[in-house]
């Protein structure tokens, strides 16, 4: 009997003597036969209990049971998956190199299918074209990529539409400062429209489907004494984010990426129950254990882009049996797969020739890669596999089924009030937002107020005074690189959820700044008035809140010109050494160093004095403290103070100056967040050599 069992086998590896694998349920090749094209079907089976009775397995400690809480509070429910064609599909990559651009086909002529209620995992080495077929498939190629051949949904050449599909990337990209429920509420309230309280069961039953109910109330990222969110955990909790659509499609890059043996089992029985509902599953994935790989009911093998077999995963065992590459008793069938078709380990079998060990040669690493390769080809081409995928993809593309609709939406002002309401949130409990800069900030108020204290109202403190008010705001905007790491992480996290239709350019914007509005004015706020006071500028009102607004509306500008810096590197190294360059270079040009209309004018004073913040801080404020004062020279003569700051510092005498800088910063505000809207929005990373 072989070991290697297929989820519709009936026998389970010898190995272990238990089945892991769910019965194979029935797979419809014709749309008017098949009982998943129900038009009022359109939600995800959750039933766990039921799900479990069908998993034939004895339990163990290493595979635990989801958790019976779950399984009760769910109803059984179906979804109507979706019949996936691609036929000959192709797809090139542009490359540049030195002004030298080159077109690559990293994928050649693939054919295939993914039925509803099944799991279709597309295996090969790296480079192989794994992921690139999935996006292909998806919809989602990049910039760079383009595709040929056909690809249809319901035997319709069309697209798969909104809220049809759910994508999940490799890497997981999730909120650290919220829990697993807070998490899928937020995803909920994002994609999905109506009143907040009827998305409570979708929530509730995505959790229940990934088993994700014992952990439902920790923090993802862990918090003082909790702990982090495991990673098996962390990946289910990716996929549930994508549930909450209840999509008829499932992609999912990698799967089992940085996950061990029993997570990775764990995560494809859930996807397996998952897939028994109706869903149509496909994911790539670069080598398996045995009991997963029974798991799998098709297999798309791929090696440089060229497809060595598509069809059951059992007849795979065969396909390699009968090109004369047969897998061992006791060996994994994704490990001798990849073994056959992985050009890296030509260098293994160099390593290796004059080797020996116990039972002489290295027999199992003498195999020729590329003859493995270009044999296995061959063999599926002229094999009855092939001939069987053309007549099935023939007949899946012979009559078209129902269309999928696409499904509607939250509106942009929900939208817009579940960013900032999640931001509030994320920014309350994450210091790298909001608490770590509030300690560097007072910490910062405190050491340059008690410094600069007690220094009079006479003419020879006017140079000290301006000192200080240079140094506070050149270092309360130095001081707000402490918030990079947090502007890259709403970056990436802008950048999951626009690709996958969660949220816009606009939405995101709108729902950042709203939310960075109280906790910078918290900030600005509790500093001014620590400095203002210990340092003694004017003691009026209105003086004192023009100080607070101008620093608020500096702090502003700052924010948005660090999102800029964010999106272009995503590194928090590179981010912070260009933000250090950028306030060093407007502290130079500050007008303090050297009077603004002494500097050159070749670069440093056009255009660089003209749109550095500091300059119109700073002068705003001397403004605000000195235009309309007089200071004593003797005992009759007295100075204006315009007069006896411009021995240090040049401003105008104009009562209005103060509030033209006000509103240059204000512009700034605005116009660098322009600036950010016009980068998300043309998607300016796609272009750019650095993410290639």
């Amino acid at each position: 009997m072989d070991p290697y069992r297929s989820s519709s086998s009936s026998a389970s590896s010898p190995a272990l003597g238990r089945r892991y694998y769910l019965p194979r349920p029935a797979r419809p090749i014709s749309f008017e036969d098949s009982p998943d094209w129900a038009d009022d079907v359109d939600s995800i089976h959750l039933a766990t209990a039921s799900a479990s009775a069908s998993l034939h397995t004895s339990p163990t400690p290493s595979l635990p049971d989801p958790p019976s809480s779950s399984s009760a509070a769910c109803r059984d429910r179906k979804v109507a998956g979706a019949t996936l064609v691609w036929k000959d599909l192709s797809v090139s990559r542009t490359l540049t190199l030195r002004d030298d651009t080159t077109t690559r086909r990293v994928l050649k002529s693939s054919t295939g299918y993914a039925l509803p209620a099944t799991l279709t995992v597309i295996m090969g080495p790296a480079r192989s074209g794994k992921s690139t077929l999935l996006r292909a498939i998806a919809g989602r190629l990049r910039a760079a990529e383009r595709m040929y051949g056909q690809l249809f949904v319901n035997a319709a050449n069309q697209r798969l539409p909104y809220g049809s599909y759910g994508y999940v990337d490799r890497a997981d990209v999730l909120i650290e400062s919220l829990t697993v429920r807070e998490m899928l509420y937020y995803s909920a309230h994002l994609q999905l429209p109506g009143l907040f309280s009827s998305k409570t069961s979708v929530v509730e039953d995505a959790i229940a489907a990934m088993s994700l109910g014992d952990y439902a109330d920790k923090l993802i990222g862990g918090h003082c004494f909790m702990k982090r969110l495991p990673t098996g955990e962390r990946r289910r909790l990716s996929i549930a984010r994508e549930l909450v659509m209840r999509p008829h499609v499932l992609f999912i890059d990698e799967p089992l990426y940085h996950l061990d043996s029993v997570s990775a089992l764990l995560l494809m029985v859930t996807l397996k129950k998952l897939a028994s509902t109706g869903c149509t599953v496909i994911f790539t994935m670069y080598q398996s254990s045995t009991e997963v790989f029974g798991l799998f009911d098709r297999i798309c093998l791929l090696s440089d882009g060229n497809t060595l077999f598509f069809g059951e995963t059992l007849a795979c065992l065969q396909h390699f049996s009968n090109a004369g590459f047969p897998c061992p008793i006791m060996q994994s069938p994704s490990d001798h797969f990849l073994r056959a078709i992985n050009t890296d380990f030509d260098r293994i079998i160099a390593m290796c020739k004059n080797l020996q060990d116990d039972q002489g040669d290295f027999s199992s690493v003498s195999m020729d890669t590329a003859v493995a390769i270009r044999t296995l080809e061959a063999t599926y081409k002229s094999s009855a596999d092939s001939v069987a995928v053309e007549s099935l993809v023939a007949k899946l593309t012979e009559k078209e089924g129902p269309l999928l609709k696409r499904k509607a939406r939250a509106s942009n002002t929900t939208r817009i009030g579940v960013l900032t309401w999640r931001s509030l949130l994320i920014m309350s409990r994450n210091w790298k937002y909001f608490w770590s800069r509030f300690a560097l900030y007072m910490l910062l108020t405190l050491s340059v107020g008690t410094i600069f204290s007690n220094i009079g109202h006479s003419l020879s403190s006017v140079m000290v005074r301006v000192s200080a008010i240079f140094v506070y705001v050149s270092f309360v905007i130095l001081l707000s690189i402490s918030g990079v790491p947090a502007h890259i992480d709403e970056i990436k996290i802008y950048s999951h959820e626009e690709a996958n239709q969660h949220s816009g350019t606009m939405v995101f914007l709108l729902g950042h700044f709203l939310s960075s509005i109280p906790f910078l004015f918290l900030i600005t706020i509790s500093s001014s008035l620590v400095f203002y006071f210990l340092i003694g500028l004017r003691n009026e009102f209105s003086f004192f809140m023009y100080f607070v607004i101008t620093m608020f509306m500096c702090l502003l500008a700052n924010e948005a010109l660090m999102m800029i810096v964010a999106y272009i590197w995503l590194d928090t190294y590179k981010c912070t050494l260009t933000l250090i360059c950028l306030y060093v270079i407007m502290m130079l040009v500050g007008g303090y160093f050297r009077i603004r209309g002494g500097l050159p004018c070749s670069v440093w004073k056009y255009p660089l004095s003209y749109v550095s913040f500091h300059v119109y801080a700073v002068q705003g404020l001397l403004e605000n403290e000195y235009v309309g004062t007089s200071f004593a020279v003797g005992a009759i003569r007295t100075i204006p103070g315009v007069q006896a700051v411009g021995g240090s510092y040049e401003i105008s005498s104009s009562v209005n100056a103060k509030w033209v800088n006000l509103l240059v910063l204000v512009v700034m505000a605005v116009g660098y967040r322009v600036i950010l809207y016009v980068l998300l929005r043309v998607n300016v990373r796609k272009h750019m050599r650095l993410d290639r």
